[in-house]
Protein backbone atom coordinates (compact mmCIF):
# COMPACT_ATOMS: atom_id res chain seq x y z
CA UNK A 1 0.00 0.00 0.00
CA UNK A 2 1.37 3.43 -0.96
CA UNK A 3 1.93 6.33 1.44
CA UNK A 4 -1.13 8.08 0.01
CA UNK A 5 -3.23 5.01 0.71
CA UNK A 6 -1.92 4.93 4.31
CA UNK A 7 -2.79 8.57 4.89
CA UNK A 8 -5.69 8.96 7.36
CA UNK A 9 -9.04 9.72 5.78
CA UNK A 10 -11.34 12.33 7.29
CA UNK A 11 -14.63 10.81 8.46
CA UNK A 12 -17.53 12.93 9.69
CA UNK A 13 -20.05 10.98 11.75
CA UNK A 14 -23.51 12.43 12.33
CA UNK A 15 -25.79 10.75 14.87
CA UNK A 16 -29.43 11.74 15.31
CA UNK A 17 -31.32 9.16 17.39
CA UNK A 18 -32.87 10.48 20.58
CA UNK A 19 -32.73 7.03 22.17
CA UNK A 20 -29.01 7.45 22.95
CA UNK A 21 -28.02 4.37 24.96
CA UNK A 22 -30.63 2.06 23.37
CA UNK A 23 -30.37 3.39 19.82
CA UNK A 24 -30.21 0.76 17.09
CA UNK A 25 -28.98 3.23 14.48
CA UNK A 26 -26.12 4.34 16.74
CA UNK A 27 -25.21 0.74 17.58
CA UNK A 28 -25.15 -0.30 13.93
CA UNK A 29 -23.14 2.83 13.06
CA UNK A 30 -20.62 1.82 15.76
CA UNK A 31 -20.21 -1.57 14.09
CA UNK A 32 -19.89 0.03 10.68
CA UNK A 33 -17.31 2.52 11.89
CA UNK A 34 -15.31 -0.29 13.51
CA UNK A 35 -15.41 -2.23 10.22
CA UNK A 36 -14.15 0.77 8.27
CA UNK A 37 -11.42 1.45 10.82
CA UNK A 38 -10.26 -2.16 10.54
CA UNK A 39 -9.40 -1.46 6.90
CA UNK A 40 -8.25 2.15 6.89
CA UNK A 41 -6.93 4.85 9.20
CA UNK A 42 -9.45 7.63 9.84
CA UNK A 43 -9.51 11.02 11.48
CA UNK A 44 -13.00 10.98 13.00
CA UNK A 45 -15.09 14.05 13.77
CA UNK A 46 -18.36 13.36 15.58
CA UNK A 47 -21.42 15.58 15.41
CA UNK A 48 -24.34 14.48 17.59
CA UNK A 49 -27.23 16.60 16.37
CA UNK A 50 -29.33 15.74 19.44
CA UNK A 51 -27.04 18.07 21.39
CA UNK A 52 -28.68 20.99 19.65
CA UNK A 53 -28.67 22.36 16.12
CA UNK A 54 -30.36 25.75 15.78
CA UNK A 55 -33.24 26.07 13.36
CA UNK A 56 -32.61 28.47 10.53
CA UNK A 57 -34.30 31.85 10.97
CA UNK A 58 -35.40 34.76 8.75
CA UNK A 59 -32.15 36.50 9.71
CA UNK A 60 -30.19 33.41 8.63
CA UNK A 61 -31.92 33.39 5.24
CA UNK A 62 -31.11 37.07 4.68
CA UNK A 63 -27.47 36.51 5.68
CA UNK A 64 -27.06 33.55 3.30
CA UNK A 65 -28.55 35.51 0.42
CA UNK A 66 -26.19 38.42 1.02
CA UNK A 67 -22.93 38.25 -0.93
CA UNK A 68 -19.76 37.98 1.14
CA UNK A 69 -18.54 41.48 0.35
CA UNK A 70 -21.86 42.96 1.44
CA UNK A 71 -22.28 41.06 4.69
CA UNK A 72 -22.27 42.93 7.95
CA UNK A 73 -20.70 41.73 11.18
CA UNK A 74 -24.20 40.70 12.27
CA UNK A 75 -24.62 38.60 9.12
CA UNK A 76 -21.36 36.77 9.77
CA UNK A 77 -22.28 36.17 13.40
CA UNK A 78 -25.67 34.78 12.35
CA UNK A 79 -23.93 32.31 10.04
CA UNK A 80 -21.07 31.41 12.40
CA UNK A 81 -22.37 28.03 13.64
CA UNK A 82 -23.76 27.08 10.24
CA UNK A 83 -20.37 27.78 8.68
CA UNK A 84 -18.72 25.57 11.31
CA UNK A 85 -21.02 22.73 10.26
CA UNK A 86 -20.32 23.38 6.57
CA UNK A 87 -16.57 23.35 7.21
CA UNK A 88 -16.89 19.92 8.84
CA UNK A 89 -18.65 18.60 5.74
CA UNK A 90 -16.17 20.20 3.34
CA UNK A 91 -13.23 18.70 5.25
CA UNK A 92 -14.72 15.19 5.26
CA UNK A 93 -13.80 12.50 2.75
CA UNK A 94 -16.45 10.18 4.18
CA UNK A 95 -19.78 10.89 5.86
CA UNK A 96 -21.38 8.36 8.20
CA UNK A 97 -24.95 9.35 9.02
CA UNK A 98 -27.04 7.32 11.46
CA UNK A 99 -30.75 8.01 11.58
CA UNK A 100 -33.90 6.46 12.96
CA UNK A 101 -37.20 6.83 11.17
CA UNK A 102 -39.59 8.86 13.30
CA UNK A 103 -43.12 9.24 11.96
CA UNK A 104 -41.93 8.21 8.48
CA UNK A 105 -39.20 10.87 8.37
CA UNK A 106 -35.95 11.99 9.93
CA UNK A 107 -35.62 13.77 13.28
CA UNK A 108 -36.13 17.53 13.45
CA UNK A 109 -32.55 17.94 14.67
CA UNK A 110 -31.14 16.11 11.65
CA UNK A 111 -33.30 18.26 9.37
CA UNK A 112 -31.93 21.36 11.12
CA UNK A 113 -28.39 20.11 10.43
CA UNK A 114 -29.27 19.63 6.76
CA UNK A 115 -30.80 23.10 6.53
CA UNK A 116 -27.62 24.57 8.00
CA UNK A 117 -25.23 22.78 5.65
CA UNK A 118 -27.18 23.37 2.45
CA UNK A 119 -25.55 26.71 1.66
CA UNK A 120 -25.65 28.29 -1.79
CA UNK A 121 -22.13 28.99 -3.13
CA UNK A 122 -20.62 26.66 -0.52
CA UNK A 123 -22.20 23.21 -0.84
CA UNK A 124 -24.30 23.84 -3.95
CA UNK A 125 -24.79 26.58 -6.48
CA UNK A 126 -27.53 27.77 -8.78
CA UNK A 127 -26.86 27.56 -12.52
CA UNK A 128 -28.86 28.20 -15.67
CA UNK A 129 -29.54 24.46 -15.71
CA UNK A 130 -30.69 24.31 -12.10
CA UNK A 131 -28.87 23.73 -8.80
CA UNK A 132 -25.55 21.85 -8.88
CA UNK A 133 -23.88 20.18 -5.90
CA UNK A 134 -20.37 21.31 -5.03
CA UNK A 135 -19.25 18.44 -2.81
CA UNK A 136 -16.66 16.52 -4.81
CA UNK A 137 -15.12 13.06 -4.27
CA UNK A 138 -17.00 12.18 -1.10
CA UNK A 139 -18.42 8.85 0.02
CA UNK A 140 -21.42 8.47 2.33
CA UNK A 141 -22.71 5.65 4.51
CA UNK A 142 -26.26 6.02 5.79
CA UNK A 143 -27.47 3.77 8.62
CA UNK A 144 -31.25 3.64 9.00
CA UNK A 145 -33.29 2.01 11.77
CA UNK A 146 -37.05 1.71 12.11
CA UNK A 147 -39.72 -0.10 14.04
CA UNK A 148 -42.29 -0.51 11.28
CA UNK A 149 -41.40 1.51 8.19
CA UNK A 150 -39.60 -0.35 5.45
CA UNK A 151 -36.58 1.58 4.22
CA UNK A 152 -37.07 2.37 0.54
CA UNK A 153 -40.81 1.77 0.69
CA UNK A 154 -43.48 4.23 -0.44
CA UNK A 155 -43.91 5.45 3.15
CA UNK A 156 -40.19 5.94 3.79
CA UNK A 157 -39.58 9.69 3.74
CA UNK A 158 -36.30 9.36 5.65
CA UNK A 159 -33.91 7.06 3.82
CA UNK A 160 -35.08 8.09 0.36
CA UNK A 161 -34.86 11.75 1.37
CA UNK A 162 -31.32 11.42 2.72
CA UNK A 163 -30.13 9.68 -0.43
CA UNK A 164 -31.76 12.36 -2.59
CA UNK A 165 -30.31 15.16 -0.46
CA UNK A 166 -26.80 13.71 -0.70
CA UNK A 167 -27.19 13.45 -4.46
CA UNK A 168 -28.32 17.08 -4.57
CA UNK A 169 -25.00 18.00 -2.96
CA UNK A 170 -23.19 15.77 -5.50
CA UNK A 171 -22.51 12.85 -3.14
CA UNK A 172 -23.63 9.94 -5.29
CA UNK A 173 -21.47 7.17 -3.82
CA UNK A 174 -23.90 6.21 -1.04
CA UNK A 175 -24.12 2.92 0.83
CA UNK A 176 -27.35 2.35 2.77
CA UNK A 177 -27.44 -0.02 5.76
CA UNK A 178 -31.00 -0.72 6.89
CA UNK A 179 -32.03 -2.19 10.23
CA UNK A 180 -35.71 -1.65 9.55
CA UNK A 181 -39.10 -2.99 10.66
CA UNK A 182 -37.60 -4.32 13.91
CA UNK A 183 -40.90 -4.14 15.78
CA UNK A 184 -42.98 -5.50 12.93
CA UNK A 185 -41.02 -8.73 12.52
CA UNK A 186 -38.58 -10.84 14.53
CA UNK A 187 -35.56 -8.50 14.80
CA UNK A 188 -32.96 -11.26 15.23
CA UNK A 189 -32.71 -12.32 11.54
CA UNK A 190 -32.67 -8.69 10.40
CA UNK A 191 -29.88 -7.72 12.79
CA UNK A 192 -27.89 -10.84 11.85
CA UNK A 193 -28.22 -9.89 8.18
CA UNK A 194 -27.11 -6.33 8.93
CA UNK A 195 -24.03 -7.56 10.79
CA UNK A 196 -23.16 -9.88 7.91
CA UNK A 197 -23.58 -7.03 5.43
CA UNK A 198 -21.21 -4.85 7.47
CA UNK A 199 -18.63 -7.63 7.83
CA UNK A 200 -18.55 -8.00 4.04
CA UNK A 201 -18.08 -4.29 3.34
CA UNK A 202 -14.83 -3.38 1.66
CA UNK A 203 -13.78 0.24 1.88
Amino acid sequence: MSDSENKPINLLRIDSSLSLETSVSRSVADKLQARLESQQSFNVVKRDVTEGIPQITPEWVIATRTLDDDRTEEHWETLKFSTELVDEVLAADVLLISSPIYNFGITSNLKAWIDNICRARLTFQYTEHGPRGLLQNKKAYVVMASGGTGVGSDIDFAGRYLKHLLGFLNITDVTMISADQLLKFDPAPKMAAVETEIEQLIF
